[in-house]
């Protein structure tokens, strides 16, 4: 079944093809110049930090609603091991095997394509078995600081968690700024609570992925329009799941991805910032939030620190 009609009118008003250049693998990312950095550095004032990523483990996240996206086993390869002989210093090593998006993550660009482009209209067979990503893996992303807004939409709404069937639109991602006295600004990394996180939290694995409140296949174009950098919020599929279109399944990540280039990440825990920001009456913070840089990958676990 091909993309409908209103897909593609929203891909034509938000595609960034060549904004930066035709070689260009990073995106919106681009929009993270050194004056925003510098102005995302002058919004600490506490030194208050708080991370927002879940623990790494057997038990994480995945269900198995999502093939092949297996929870991190790890193994330990040795145990106070004296490699240099009797005597000597002893070391234990650990080694780890995981979905690169199994728990808190970013998708690179070309985590997704449709009619046979990744972004910057190149081709997705570019993306094999062996090498895995050839244009604008997780490696390009390199650095990452910038600005972190949290629009966080439940408690605009007077909930802990929006219901399973909510879609976000982009009349609540404004309501949200209102809420929290902030806007949005070009080269932000907007975080989104919708608060479907503390069902993980609370151990209820199946109901965290599904049904799932999420990104509506209109915000695309409200974040196109605010220049924003990167986009995160605590679900396990980001955009509402099942969709809000019937069999017109993950728009967003194709929009996101694909079209505008905009680096996303699920799985981020928003809780304890949720409340660190109401606490404190803002909701703008320093935002440090670097990938693990596999070459050739098509997402990579991330350890995301909001700094106060």
């Amino acid at each position: 079944m091909s993309l409908p009609a209103e897909f593609h009118e929203i891909a034509k008003r938000v595609n960034n093809w060549g904004r930066w250049g035709e070689a260009d693998e990073r995106g919106t990312l681009n929009l993270i110049t050194d004056a925003v950095v510098r102005e995302a550095v002058a919004t600490v004032r506490t030194g208050r930090r708080i991370p927002l990523a879940l623990p790494l483990r057997q038990d994480g996240v995945q269900s198995g609603l999502i093939p092949g996206r297996i929870n991190p086993l790890h193994t330990m390869v040795q145990i106070n091991q004296e490699i240099f002989g009797p005597g000597t210093v002893a070391t234990s090593d650990d080694a780890v095997t995981m979905g690169l998006q199994a728990a808190t993550h970013w998708d690179a660009l070309p985590h997704v394509s449709h009619s046979g482009k990744i972004y910057n209209g190149r081709p997705a067979d570019t993306v094999t078995a062996h090498a895995g990503a050839r244009f604008s893996s997780i490696a390009a992303v390199g650095h990452l600081v910038s600005r972190g807004v949290l629009l966080d939409v439940a408690r605009a709404r007077g909930v802990d968690r929006l219901p399973g069937d909510h879609a976000v639109t982009p009349e609540d991602l404004a309501a949200a700024e209102e809420f929290g006295g902030v806007r949005v600004r070009a080269g932000d990394i907007v975080l989104v609570r919708t608060g479907q996180m503390r069902l993980a939290l609370a151990g209820d694995r199946d109901a965290y992925g599904y049904p799932s409140p999420g990104l509506s296949v209109r915000t695309p174009e409200w974040f196109h329009a605010q220049d924003v950098a990167a986009v995160a919020n605590d679900t396990l599929t980001f955009e509402i799941f099942p969709p809000e279109i019937a069999d017109l399944w993950l728009p967003v990540h194709a929009l996101h991805l694909v079209e505008m280039g905009l680096l996303q990440g699920q799985n981020w825990n928003l809780e304890a910032l949720s409340t660190a920001c109401a606490e404190e009456g803002r909701y703008a913070f320093l935002l440090t939030a670097a990938p693990e840089p596999f070459a050739g990958a098509t997402g990579s676990p991330v350890a995301p620190v909001a700094i106060l």
